[in-house]
């Protein structure tokens, strides 16, 4: 039941939801069978409706019942008042990561489905995401709070579909909340789920959105192995960050020179997100091109001529580091991986 390699012991979120709700059932019969600590449940009441703390106590009842510890997650921030979506899901994942933190908890698992993972890809196709967009979510992400990079997110439930985890709930006759929020056409993803009716007869269902993903995420792993020879050539760790040579990404196929180049980015900062694309693309074109001039910033990076110390690849070598007031590595780090 655990995503291969992830920590255990573990946090487990939990909304009441159905999907959730049946990952803690899942996450505790599975601990108990393993003789391992039972995880956690971290439910959080985002106050952005006035049922919602009524609701994460009942979440609390449920779980203690189940023999499990729980835990409300409050803020004294106020309720966000607009893009709400993005909002409430940065204060959810900040909450989680602290308690995580605090609790030394390594993981924590989240109960996105194959029809999550389904919206995310139509989302993603509709912004022009590349490959490792519409490969979708990973089974084991980084945390998506860089404050909190010691965490890991597990998602075990991708391969399965929501309904079947509804089937178990009324297996084992537990009832579920339903969000109103989940049927608000105001945000995007509910927009997405009142499009499959439309959809379906153009062949785009769930299921074949969810087959390509498994099939562009074989194709990002391989991508990832690849640019692992650009990145041997092209960086040498220096003091905080890398001396990096621009004829060696210049040579480089361009995905694979932007992998590179984001990854480089991603270790000194410290975040585990890539850059936005079109700010990476941006940045590349002036490295190879030779129009970088005195340097530029991307990323909580400096990009800049290295001084005569870090030109180790030549009077060309650039030097990447840490922005001053950034916060990143505070020692020389290998090679990006």
């Amino acid at each position: 039941m655990a995503a291969s390699g992830a920590p255990w012991p573990a946090a487990v979120a939990v909304s009441g939801g159905s999907d959730s709700l049946a990952l803690m059932y899942l996450l505790r019969d599975w601990a108990k069978a393993q003789a391992l600590p039972p995880p956690v449940v971290l439910t959080v009441d985002h106050g952005l409706r006035s049922e919602a703390a009524a609701e994460v106590k009942r979440v609390v009842r449920w779980a203690k019942k189940a023999g499990l510890n729980a835990h409300i997650l409050t803020s004294a921030a106020p309720p966000p008042a607009a893009d709400i979506e993005a909002s409430a899901r940065r204060l959810r994942y900040r909450l989680i990561g602290e308690f995580c933190r605090k609790k030394k908890l390594a993981a924590v698992y989240v109960a996105h489905t194959r029809d999550d993972q389904a919206e995310t890809i139509l989302m993603r196709l509709a912004r022009g995401s590349g490959v490792d967009g519409l490969a979708g979510m990973r089974v084991l992400a980084p945390y998506p709070d860089p404050d909190f990079a010691s965490v890991v997110v597990a998602r075990p439930l991708l391969g399965i579909q929501r309904r079947a985890l509804r089937e178990l709930l009324l297996l084992r006759r537990q009832t579920w909340i339903e969000d109103p929020m989940n049927a608000d056409a105001r945000f995007a993803r509910v927009r997405v789920r009142l499009a499959w009716p439309q959809l379906a007869p153009l062949g785009l269902t769930p299921e074949r959105l969810a087959e390509t993903a498994i099939h562009l995420a074989r194709a990002r792993e391989a991508l990832e192995i690849v640019s692992q020879a650009v990145l041997a050539r092209a960086c040498q760790p220096f003091r905080e960050g890398f001396a990096v040579d621009p004829a060696a990404l210049a040579g480089a196929p361009p995905e694979l020179a932007l992998r590179a180049l984001a990854k480089i980015l991603m270790t000194v900062s410290g975040n585990p997100y890539r850059p936005r694309f079109d700010r990476l693309s941006a940045l590349l074109a002036a490295i190879t091109g030779n129009f970088l001039g005195g340097g530029r910033t991307l990323h909580g990076c400096r990009l800049g001529p290295a001084p005569k110390a870090a030109r180790l690849f030549g009077p060309g070598t650039l030097l990447i580091e840490a922005e001053k007031g950034r916060s990143g590595p505070v020692k020389p780090r290998p090679r990006p991986k």
